[in-house]
């Protein structure tokens, strides 16, 4: 019903940047929180940073200052600039979005299928 599509990963050197996006199309009446968590190798997956439909932002700690949250509302599209990119920055990275399909139903948090981001030194 909903798909959520990342573009944008790679291989970059340290201090390097990279802009993901991520669309989401299908059955959509509106989007509240969207957002872009992460995953490295053996460790479990972690908030990188979340946009509200009003634009409010939030980030982990180990983004704050290098990575920007932003989203386009009329395209249900959010993205991630990530600068002064480091290897421990190296991970799988997903968007995601909650979903109202129709009005009155809830929000369903959908998710991309993930891209991967290396960074190395």
């Amino acid at each position: 019903q909903v798909q959520l599509v990342e573009s944008g990963g790679g291989l970059v050197q340290a201090g390097g940047s990279l802009r993901l996006s991520c669309a989401a199309s299908g059955m959509i009446f509106s989007i509240n929180d969207m957002g872009w968590y992460r995953q490295a190798p053996g460790k479990q997956r972690e908030l990188v940073a979340v946009i509200t439909s009003g634009g409010s932002t939030n980030y982990a700690d180990s983004v704050k200052g290098r990575f920007t949250i932003s989203r386009d509302n009329a395209k249900n599209t959010v993205y991630l600039q990530m600068n002064s990119l480091k290897p421990e920055d190296t991970a799988v990275y997903y968007c995601n979005a909650d979903v109202r399909i129709r009005i009155g139903s809830p929000y369903f948090r959908y998710w991309g299928q993930g891209t991967q981001v290396t960074v190395s030194s």
